[in-house]
C-alpha cells in the first residue's frame, strides 16, 4: 500500500513540474507586456468676444469646456488681442497646430500663439491690414491668414509668425479654408462671386469655382475636396459647386421660412456645415435663429429645423460627429437634433461664440484637432507629401 502511495505521489509532483515548465516561458521568447495607453482628454476651446467685441457673451480670454463630462466649464485661459484702451478686440478667428502644440487667435489687429501646455503668449504679432478668419495646414506649419476685408492675404509660418508671402485676390478678404490635403486652401472674398483656390506648393491662385450667386460668405468643403457648399450674399439657403470642374451644380432655397432682417452679418443665412460623415448640410438662419438640415446630395432635401435661442452666425461639430456647436452657445445632438446643453462659463453666464475648435488633449499635449469650419471628415486621414 505505502508503495502504491509512492507511485502516485512521484507520479503527481512529475504532473505539476510539466505542467509548470509548460506554462513558464522559454528563455529565448520575448516578453510581451501590456503597454499602458495614457487616457484622452476632449475639449471645447471657445475663443470669447466671439460675436463682435460682445462681452456679455463669454467675457475676454479662452473658455475651455470639457465634451466628456456634459460640457461642463473647466477653466479660463487669459488672452491677449487688446486694443489701446485696454478693451479687448473682437475675435476673428481660431486655429489650431499639433505639432506645434499651439492655439493661434486672431483679432481685429493682431495674431497671437499660445502654448497649449503652459497655456502662455508665446507672441502676438500686429499685421499690416489687420486680420481675419485664418486657416493651418494640416501638416501644422502654414498658415493662411485674411487681411482685414483689403484685397489680399498673407501666407504664414505658424512658428515664428512671420510672413512667406503675399497673395492678391479682388477687394474683402475674409474666410479661409486649408483643404485636408494640404494641396490646396480656398480663399472666398466677399466682394467676389467666386472661391479661389491655391496651389499650396507655392501659393499661387491656380482657379475659380463659379461665379457663385452672390459674394461668398461662410462655406465648407467635402473631404476629398470635390465639393464646396456656399452661403452667399442675399439667400436664405446654400449654393453647391464643383471644385474640380469649377461649375455651380445647384442653388437650394429654405422653404417655409421668410427671408427676414438679421442684426449681425447682413446675410440671411451666415454658417454653414456638412456633418463629419458628409450626409447633412446644417444651414444657419440669423432671421428665425434656427439651423435648417438637408442631404447633402441631390435633390439637397430639406430634413429639419432646430430653434436656437439666439441668432447664429457660424456652426461646426466635434470630430466624432456627435455634437453640433452653433455660435449661438447650444450643445446639439446630432442624431436625435436635441438640445444638450446650452454653455456657460465659470459665472453661470450665458456662452456664445462664432470662433470655437475641439482639441484633444493626452498627458499634457495636443494630439488631435478639429477646426472652426464644419468641413468633410468621410475619408481617413491623408498623410502629406515629403
Amino acid at each position: 500500500m505505502k508503495s502504491k502511495i509512492r507511485f502516485y505521489s512521484i507520479l503527481l509532483c512529475g504532473f505539476v513540474l510539466l505542467s509548470f515548465s509548460a506554462w513558464m516561458p522559454h528563455p529565448n521568447e520575448k516578453q510581451i507586456s501590456k503597454v499602458e495607453v495614457p487616457p484622452t482628454d476632449r475639449y471645447l476651446y471657445v475663443a470669447v468676444p466671439g460675436i463682435r467685441n460682445y462681452l456679455g457673451y463669454g467675457g475676454h480670454g479662452i473658455l475651455v469646456f470639457d465634451i466628456d463630462n456634459g460640457h461642463k466649464f473647466v477653466k479660463r485661459i487669459k488672452t491677449q488681442g487688446l486694443l489701446a484702451n485696454g478693451i479687448p478686440s473682437n475675435v476673428k478667428g481660431v486655429a489650431v497646430s499639433v505639432p506645434l502644440n499651439s492655439i493661434y487667435v486672431s483679432t481685429l489687429q493682431t495674431l497671437q500663439r499660445i502654448d497649449l501646455t503652459t497655456e502662455e503668449v508665446l507672441w502676438e504679432k500686429t499685421y499690416e491690414g489687420g486680420a481675419d478668419r485664418m486657416s493651418i495646414s494640416p501638416d501644422g506649419k502654414t498658415m493662411y491668414l485674411p487681411s482685414l476685408e483689403k484685397t489680399f492675404w498673407n501666407v504664414v509660418d505658424c512658428e515664428s509668425g512671420n510672413i512667406i508671402k503675399k497673395i492678391e485676390v479682388v477687394q474683402r478678404a475674409h474666410n479661409t479654408l486649408y483643404g485636408p490635403s494640404g494641396k490646396h486652401a480656398y480663399l472666398a472674398d466677399i466682394a467676389s462671386p467666386y472661391l479661389h483656390v491655391t496651389d499650396t506648393k507655392d501659393h499661387t491662385i491656380i482657379k475659380k469655382i463659379g461665379p457663385f450667386g452672390d459674394g461668398i460668405r461662410p462655406f465648407t468643403i467635402n473631404s476629398e475636396e470635390t465639393l464646396t457648399y456656399v452661403n452667399v450674399d442675399n439667400l436664405l439657403g446654400f449654393e453647391v459647386g464643383d471644385l474640380k470642374s469649377g461649375k455651380v451644380l445647384a442653388r437650394v432655397v429654405v422653404q417655409g421660412w421668410e427671408m427676414g432682417a438679421v442684426r449681425r452679418h447682413g446675410n440671411p443665412s451666415h454658417g454653414i456645415g456638412l456633418t463629419p460623415d458628409e450626409k447633412e448640410v446644417w444651414v444657419s438662419d440669423g432671421h428665425n435663429m434656427r439651423l435648417h438640415i438637408f442631404s447633402s446630395e441631390p435633390p439637397y432635401q430639406q430634413l429639419s429645423t432646430i430653434p436656437l435661442q439666439d441668432m447664429p452666425g457660424w456652426i461646426t461639430f466635434s470630430i466624432d460627429g456627435k455634437y453640433a456647436y452653433p455660435s449661438s452657445g447650444e450643445v446639439i445632438d446630432v442624431k436625435t437634433r436635441k438640445v444638450l446643453f446650452t454653455l456657460q462659463d465659470e459665472f453661470y453666464n450665458y456662452v456664445a461664440s462664432e470662433k470655437m475648435v475641439e482639441i484633444q488633449i493626452q498627458e499634457n499635449r495636443v494630439v488631435q484637432a478639429g477646426d472652426q469650419f464644419g468641413i468633410g471628415r468621410a475619408t481617413k486621414p491623408i498623410t502629406l507629401e515629403k
